[in-house]
C-alpha cells in the first residue's frame, strides 16, 4: 500500500460494482463519493436553466465539469446518437490533459442542473492535495479514451464497409443506367445512334446555338432484293457494314445515325459543298467494296445519296425533306450516286 494516500483508499473502497482500479470495465463515466468530495474543494458550482448551451462543438476546452444533480446531453453532430448524463457523471476532461483541445461535442442541460467545474489551474492544485486519487481518476480516464478510440475505430469500419457496399450499389446502378441509356439511344443491329440519338443531338446543338450545317442522307438501293436473293442475314450484314463505313466520316461534333430500315443519316457540324461532296464521294467508294457475307463477291449493294447545306436558319424538317426530295432524284437517275441540293 506504499504510495497510495488515504484518499486513494478510499476511493477503491467506494468503486461501484464492476470497476477496478487495474482498469477493469467502467460501466459509466462516474466520480466516486471521495473523488467528488476532493473535486468540490477546488471546482465551483455551475447552475444551468433547461436547454441552456455549456459549450458548444469545436470550442476550446479547458475545465472539466462534474454533473452534480440533473442532467446533460452531449450532441457529437450528425449521424452520432447524443448522449445523456445524470448524477455524478463527468465529461469535458480532456480539456485538463491537452492544451488547445476542441471540443467534441456540444453540451446542453436537459433540465435544471447544477454542476462542478474544475479548471486546470484547480486541478494542478488538486494534484498537490491528493495525488493518488488524481492518479487513478486518470487512469480510469485514460482508458475511457482509449475505450472511445476503439469504439469510433469499430464504428469507422463498420462505416467503411457500408460505403463500399453503397459505392457497390451506386456503380451497378450506374451501369445499369447507362446499360440503359445505350439500350434507348443505340440502334441494336449496327450499334450506331436511333432516332432518338438524333432527336437529342439536335436539342443539344439548339441549345448551344451550334447546328449542323451539313446533312447526308442515305438510303441502299433495292435492298429487298439483295434480303431476297441472298437471305436476310446477308441484309443485315450489309447494314452493319455499312453503318461503320458511315461512323468513321463522322467526327466527335458530328452523327451518325440509322433511322430506320434501310435508311441512314450523317449530320456533319462543319461543311461546305465541297466537303459535303468528298464525304459523299467516300461513302459510294466504300460500300462499293462491301460483301453481303464472307467470301462473295464485292458490289451486292449500292446506296444513293441526298446532300443538303444547312445554316442556323433551317429547321431539321425542312432540312430533311430537301435532303429526301435530293435522294429521290438520286435513286430515279439509277441509283448508286449522289445528288445534293445547295442550301
Amino acid at each position: 500500500m506504499s504510495g497510495m494516500g488515504v484518499g486513494g483508499l478510499a476511493l477503491q473502497a467506494e468503486l461501484p460494482a464492476g470497476s477496478s482500479p487495474a482498469g477493469g470495465v467502467v460501466r459509466r463515466a462516474q466520480v466516486s463519493a471521495v473523488e467528488c468530495a476532493l473535486f468540490a474543494q477546488f471546482g465551483r458550482r455551475r447552475i444551468l436553466t433547461t436547454d441552456e448551451i455549456l459549450f458548444q462543438r469545436g470550442d476550446a476546452g479547458t475545465s472539466m465539469f462534474i454533473v452534480i444533480s440533473g442532467a446533460i446531453s452531449l450532441d457529437f453532430g450528425p449521424g452520432q446518437a447524443p448522449k445523456q448524463l445524470g448524477a455524478n457523471d463527468f465529461f469535458g476532461e480532456l480539456g485538463l490533459l491537452i492544451d488547445s483541445h476542441s471540443r467534441s461535442s456540444a453540451a446542453r442541460a436537459c433540465c435544471a442542473t447544477e454542476l462542478l467545474e474544475v479548471s486546470c489551474a484547480s486541478f494542478h492544485r488538486l494534484i498537490d492535495q491528493d495525488p493518488a486519487t488524481v492518479v487513478f481518476f486518470l487512469r480510469r480516464t485514460l482508458w475511457r479514451v482509449v475505450s472511445s478510440e476503439q469504439r469510433l475505430i469499430g464504428q469507422l469500419s463498420r462505416r467503411n464497409e457500408e460505403l463500399e457496399v453503397a459505392l457497390g450499389n451506386l456503380y451497378s446502378a450506374s451501369h445499369e443506367l447507362q446499360h440503359t441509356r445505350e439500350l434507348i439511344y443505340t440502334d441494336d443491329l449496327t450499334g450506331m445512334g436511333n432516332r432518338r440519338a438524333l432527336t437529342v443531338y439536335l436539342q443539344n446543338s439548339h441549345r448551344s446555338d451550334r447546328r449542323p450545317q451539313g446533312l447526308l442522307l442515305i438510303d441502299c438501293d433495292d435492298f429487298k432484293g439483295l434480303n431476297d436473293s441472298q437471305g436476310h442475314l446477308a441484309g443485315d450484314h450489309m447494314l452493319q457494314c455499312l453503318g461503320r463505313v458511315l461512323t468513321s466520316v463522322a467526327g466527335k461534333d458530328d452523327i451518325a445515325c440509322r433511322l430506320g430500315g434501310d435508311e441512314f443519316c450523317v449530320l456533319l457540324q462543319e461543311a461546305d459543298a465541297e466537303r459535303l461532296s468528298r464525304v459523299a464521294g467516300f461513302i459510294l467508294e466504300a460500300v462499293r467494296g462491301l460483301v453481303a457475307f464472307p467470301g462473295a463477291m464485292p458490289g451486292a449493294c449500292s446506296v444513293s445519296i441526298g446532300l443538303v447545306l444547312m445554316d442556323g436558319r433551317d429547321h431539321w424538317n425542312d432540312a430533311y425533306s430537301r435532303a429526301d426530295g435530293a435522294l429521290y432524284e438520286a435513286k430515279r437517275l439509277g441509283g448508286g450516286r449522289m445528288q445534293w441540293t445547295p442550301g
